[in-house]
C-alpha cells in the first residue's frame, strides 16, 4: 500500500523523504522487519523501540515512524537518504490509525460490539455471541480466552485486547470470512494505550467498575482507570450500562454523542430483572421481553450472572433476537473458567473461576455460600507484578466468607510467591477464618480436593480459563481441570 494512504487521517506529522512509496507491511518489532517495511518505534514498559531504529533500517525498512520527543537532530541527520522518516506526537495512536488504513478499515464493514468493565466481560461476550448466532448471524469473538470466527477457534489469547496491528488483521480476516457482527472485550489498558483507536464501534457495554489494575505498569489511580474506560463510549453510537453501578451512571454526561440505555436489578432501568432465584447449577429471573414478562433461566449460577445476562439480552433485543431464542440459549450457556464445574465420578462440587479481585472473589464466595450445604473451601492467590493493594483485602474476603482457605501461588511472574502469600496472609489474619498457606498451587488444589466431601464446594479461584502458570518470565503448562482429574485418579 502507498505510504500516503497508510497515513490518512493522521495530523501534524513531520516528514523527511517521499510519501509516494509502497510499503510492504507495518511492524513495531525490529526483528520482524523485511525489505520495504515500515517500522513504527514505540516506547514500551520494558523496551523502547526507538533504540532499534538502526537495526530496522539495516534489515531493509524504507519507512521509519518515531515519536517527536524520543529522537534527536543527530539521529535524523544520520538516516540514509532513501529512508522516509516520520515524526508524530504519539506513535501508539499513529500505529493504530496506520493499521486501520493498511487493512482497509475493517471495523466499518462490521457491526462491532465493545464490552468494558472490571468484571463480566468474558462471560457477556460469550453470551452475546451465542444469542446472535441463535438468530442466524455469523459472529466473531475477540477476548481474554481466545478468538473465534463463527464456531472456528482461531487462536488462544495472550491479552484481553490485541495490539493494534494484530487486532486489525483479525478484523480483516473476519470481514473476509463474512462475519456480520464482532463482539470484543475492550480492556482499560487497550483504551489507554490506543490499541482500538480508529475502530468504529456500533455498540458499547459497561458491566461494572471496581478496584483493579492499579499498578506502575497499568493505571496510576481509580480515576485514570475509569477515564480509560470512558474512551470506549466516545467511540460508540449506542451503549447499554449497569444502572446499579455508581460509576456507570456518570457515562451519559461524559459521552454525549452516544445513546445510552440501562439494565439492572435494584435501580430503575430499561431492562429490569425481578424475582431472582439462585441454585447450585443455575439462576433464574423474570424480565420483560417484547410485551410480556418471561422467566429466563441461565446455566451459570450467581447474582452476577443476572447482570451479565441482562447486558447480553439488551444487545440481543437490539439485534432482533426472539424471546424464545434468548431463553433457550442462556439456559445452555457455558463459559470456560467462569463458574465452571469440573465433572467427576466422586460427585464432588469443584468450581474453577477467574475471580482475581476482591469484588469478584467476594461475589463468587457469597454466591456459593448461599446454596452450599457443607463447607466452602477456597483456593486462591494473587498475580505478581500487579496491584499489591488488593492482596490483604482478598485475604480478608476469603477469611470472612470461606469456611477454609488455602492461600497459594497464582502467576507470580517476577515476584517471589512467598512474599505475595505473606501479603495475602496479613489480611486473613484479621479474620477468624481457618486457613493454610501452601505455596505450590498444585499441592494446594490437592489439599482442597482431598479434604472435601459431597456436601462441600471447592472454589479454585484466580486463573479460570488459563492453561499455563507464569514464573520468572516463563510459562509452564497448568490446566486446573486436568490437575483436578489427576488428583481424583481420573
Amino acid at each position: 500500500m502507498e505510504l500516503r494512504n497508510i497515513l490518512s487521517g493522521l495530523e501534524d506529522l513531520k516528514v523527511k523523504g517521499s510519501l509516494d512509496i509502497e510499503v510492504s507491511k507495518i511492524e513495531n518489532n525490529s526483528q520482524k522487519i523485511e525489505k520495504g517495511d515500515m517500522f513504527v518505534a514505540i516506547e514500551g514498559f520494558d523496551k523502547d523501540g526507538h533504540k532499534y531504529i538502526p537495526e530496522a533500517i539495516k534489515k531493509g525498512a524504507k519507512v521509519i515512524m518515531a515519536q517527536v520527543d524520543k529522537v534527536t537532530k543527530e539521529m535524523i541527520k544520520d538516516l540514509p537518504e532513501d529512508v522516509t522518516f516520520i515524526l508524530t506526537t504519539n506513535t501508539r495512536h499513529a500505529i493504530s490509525i496506520c493499521a486501520c488504513n493498511y487493512y482497509k478499515n475493517p471495523s466499518k464493514k462490521l457491526k462491532l460490539i465493545g464490552i468494558t468493565g472490571t468484571k463480566g466481560k468474558t462471560t457477556t461476550t460469550f453470551m452475546i455471541k451465542s444469542l446472535l448466532e441463535k438468530q442466524g448471524l455469523k459472529v466473531g469473538l475477540i477476548g481474554t480466552i481466545c478468538t473465534y470466527i463463527g464456531d472456528k477457534k482461531i487462536a488462544d489469547s495472550n491479552r484481553t485486547t490485541p495490539e493494534a496491528l494484530e487486532l486489525q488483521a483479525i478484523l480483516s480476516q473476519m470481514v473476509k470470512e463474512k462475519c456480520n457482527v464482532v463482539v470484543m472485550e475492550v480492556s482499560s489498558q487497550s483504551l489507554k494505550l490506543g490499541r482500538v483507536d480508529g475502530c468504529e464501534f456500533d455498540t458499547g457495554i459497561f458491566t461494572n467498575f471496581s478496584k483493579d489494575h492499579i499498578s506502575a505498569k497499568e493505571h496510576t489511580s481509580m480515576e485514570d482507570y475509569f477515564e480509560s474506560k470512558v474512551k470506549l463510549f466516545k467511540m460508540c453510537k449506542y451503549a447499554f450500562i449497569n444502572s446499579d453501578d455508581i460509576y456507570s451512571i456518570r457515562l451519559p454526561s461524559l459521552a454525549q454523542n452516544c445513546e445510552f440505555k440501562t439494565y439492572g436489578i435494584d435501580n430503575p432501568a430499561n431492562l429490569l430483572a425481578k424475582d431472582i432465584t439462585v441454585t447450585n447449577s443455575y439462576v433464574d429471573f423474570k424480565v420483560k421481553l417484547s410485551d410480556r414478562n418471561q422467566i429466563v433461566k441461565v446455566g451459570i449460577p450467581g447474582r452476577f450472572s443476572v447482570y451479565n445476562s441482562l447486558a447480553a439480552i439488551s444487545v440481543a433485543l437490539k439485534y432482533g433476537v426472539t424471546p424464545e431464542n434468548i431463553g433457550e440459549t442462556l439456559l445452555n450457556i457455558r463459559v470456560p473458567g467462569r463458574s465452571e464445574l469440573v465433572n467427576n465420578s466422586k460427585e464432588l462440587t469443584i468450581m474453577i473461576d477467574y475471580a482475581h479481585t476482591p469484588e469478584s472473589l467476594e461475589n463468587i464466595l457469597s454466591t456459593v455460600k448461599e446454596y452450599t450445604q457443607g463447607r466452602v473451601i477456597c483456593v486462591f492467590g494473587c498475580g505478581g507484578d500487579r496491584d499489591t493493594g488488593k492482596r490483604p483485602i482478598m485475604g480478608s474476603v476469603a477469611g470472612t466468607l470461606a469456611d477454609y482457605t488455602i492461600i497459594t501461588s497464582d502467576n507470580p511472574r517476577t515476584e517471589k510467591p512467598e512474599e505475595i502469600v505473606n501479603q495475602i496472609e496479613k489480611g486473613i489474619k484479621k479474620t477468624k477464618g481457618n486457613y493454610k498457606c501452601i505455596i505450590d498451587r498444585k499441592e494446594a488444589i490437592e489439599k482442597a480436593v482431598k479434604m472435601a466431601n459431597k456436601k462441600d464446594i471447592v472454589v479454585i479461584a484466580g486463573k479460570g480459563h488459563e492453561l499455563t502458570q507464569e514464573i520468572n518470565g516463563k510459562e509452564y503448562p497448568f490446566d486446573e481441570r486436568q490437575i483436578v482429574k489427576e488428583i481424583l485418579g481420573e
